[in-house]
């Protein structure tokens, strides 16, 4: 029992634990190699952070580069009807993909195709509208939109942090070009609240699982953002190469069972190949929906709902195929001290992502799940 003389320090356990094969615990100073998160570096994330925050409340923020400042209000969480103006013009800003899928050429950028597209819009418009432009959704049920007239980008690298910002709320990457704003950032800032480098291991206890009760799950925070990872153990750590399995967070199919994809099958084969193996390491990213967020996701089930696959959606979202950072996890099995890894994934690309960050792969093993009516196309 705890006593007043007996009390666990922050990030130690009290009773067994695994040999620490140079696992650092509270690991506030980089490894070998890692570049120092330093006072700028924090600032940068904070701004960014507070930018996120204001997004996802619905409040303007200001970005600026190159000396100038572009002023935006997310679409899908401002007060519209209240901000936009009756004359005049609006202008809009999208990303890429969403615009192709609007038939809208980038004109003024044709060099980068994937900036984000500013259009503009005669007023008065209304809430509803600018939404059925942003939202894929909504296609089906409003097909008819435009024309629309492209204009000169106000600012580019402004503009795409703003869209990194999004993502990073979870928000449909969509704005509209205001006069002002309080909370205010850097095009850079939106680096720097993803860095893999500020990441580093809070907690550690032992957990037995279903799959094996030897193991041992390790809580990854960062100063950056505020998404806590995970990382699980199993089995009895040796010298030997580990069974490393990536697990993008998938709270409809991890915890509700869901049958459009196969997550949860995925996740729970994965615990018991490592179980069978000498041992492994689940890392258990928070990343949902491949990195777009829980909300985009479920837009994306309605997506598929209207015969779109994973990929199509995603695109038709404004997002990449695949937002997941890889870096996060590379940094992980550093902190982890597992610098060698056998694979275990049915996609090529994380084995690529993993050792454009220095990890080495010795072996892809497949994960074998048989597909279901509801995710075939998944």
């Amino acid at each position: 029992p705890f006593g007043p003389r007996r009390r666990a320090q922050l990030g130690q356990a009290i009773g067994s634990r695994a040999i620490d094969h140079g696992i650092r615990i509270l690991n506030t100073a980089p490894l070998d190699g890692a570049r120092k998160v330093d006072g700028a570096d924090k600032a940068a994330a904070r701004r960014a952070a507070r930018a996120i925050d204001a997004l996802r409340r619905g409040w303007p923020i200001g970005v600026e580069a190159e000396g100038k400042r572009l002023n935006l209000l997310p679409v899908e969480t401002a007060d519209l009807d209240a901000a936009l103006p009756s004359s005049g013009t609006i202008s809009l800003i999208i990303s890429a993909s969403r615009a192709a899928t609007l038939k809208l050429l980038n004109q003024f950028a044709a060099a980068d195709p994937n900036l984000p597209i500013q259009i503009s819009l005669p007023a008065p418009v209304t809430a509803a509208e600018i939404i059925a432009i942003v939202d894929p959704v909504l296609d089906m049920r409003y097909p008819m939109k435009g024309p629309f007239r492209s204009e000169a980008l106000t600012n580019a690298p402004a503009a795409t942090a703003a869209m990194d910002l999004a993502r990073h709320g979870g928000l449909l990457p969509a704005f509209v070009i205001v006069d002002s704003a309080e909370d205010i950032t850097r095009a850079e800032d939106a680096d720097a609240f993803a860095d893999a480098d500020a990441l580093i291991i809070s907690a550690h206890a032992r957990l037995p699982v279903a799959a094996n009760s030897e193991a041992h799950i390790y809580g990854f925070r960062s100063d950056a953002d505020s998404s806590d990872h995970i990382a699980l153990v199993v089995g009895k750590r040796d010298s030997s190469t580990p069974i490393v399995r990536l697990h993008s967070e998938c709270l409809t199919g991890d915890v509700l069972g869901s049958l459009k994809c196969d997550c949860g099958p995925q996740l729970h084969a994965a615990l018991h190949h490592m179980a069978e193996a000498t041992w492994g390491v689940l890392l258990y990213l928070r990343q949902e929906g491949r990195g777009i967020g829980l909300i985009n996701k479920l837009r994306a089930y309605a997506l598929q709902d209207q015969g779109f696959d994973t990929v199509d959606a995603n695109q038709r979202l404004g997002f990449a195929i695949d937002a997941r950072d890889f870096s996060i996890a590379a940094r992980m099995l550093d902190l982890l001290n597992v610098p060698k890894i056998k694979l275990l994934t049915n996609n090529p690309e994380k084995v690529e992502g993993l050792e454009a960050c220095g990890v080495t792969v010795e072996e892809r093993l497949p994960v074998k799940i048989a597909a279901n009516p509801h995710n075939e196309f998944y």
